[in-house]
């Protein structure tokens, strides 16, 4: 009987993020955040919700609220187009949140050594920014799932 090795040549550091577009912008989130990718659904408004919510959708029996990432970045209103996509992201064990992109890319794997920290010129509590990283000459700016979603407020106005 021979013994076979398995080798994973995958690095520990190593992290796969998925990677979209906002105003022409390249981004990516942890893949562990996420939940599902669909196209654009109906959306219910929901009244007295902060700008950027553009509202709800049900997605397998789910309500979750959904932001409108263009609002939520200051770029003004999205532009709804066959590429646009909602990303469903976890916030937590029970909670999901989608955001409206332009369109999504790719997954792709970036070392931890190879994310710099943003400008110390750009605030971080103002920043939904945790670090930039870089492939294939493409600068990607990694969201920070904790600053970009704040649990308690979208629950407040979907509740």
């Amino acid at each position: 009987m021979s013994d076979v090795i398995v080798t994973n040549d995958t690095n520990v550091d190593d992290k796969q993020y998925i990677i979209f577009n906002i105003n022409k912008e390249s981004y990516g989130i942890d893949i562990m955040y996420i939940s599902s990718i669909i196209m654009m659904p109906e959306i219910t408004e929901v009244p007295l919700a902060p700008d950027y919510l553009s509202g709800i959708i049900s997605l397998r029996g789910k309500v979750i609220p959904v932001i409108d990432m263009h609002k939520k970045m200051n770029y003004g209103e999205v532009e709804i187009t066959k590429d646009t996509r909602i990303i469903i992201i976890n916030i937590n064990e029970k909670e999901q949140v989608g955001i409206i992109v332009d369109s999504v890319k790719e997954v792709v794997i970036i070392a931890n050594d190879e994310i710099e920290h943003p400008s110390p010129f750009v605030k971080t509590e103002d920043s939904f920014i945790s670090g930039v990283g870089k492939k294939d000459d493409i600068l990607i700016s990694i969201f920070d799932i904790d600053s970009l979603v704040n649990a308690q407020e979208i629950a407040d106005c979907v509740a």
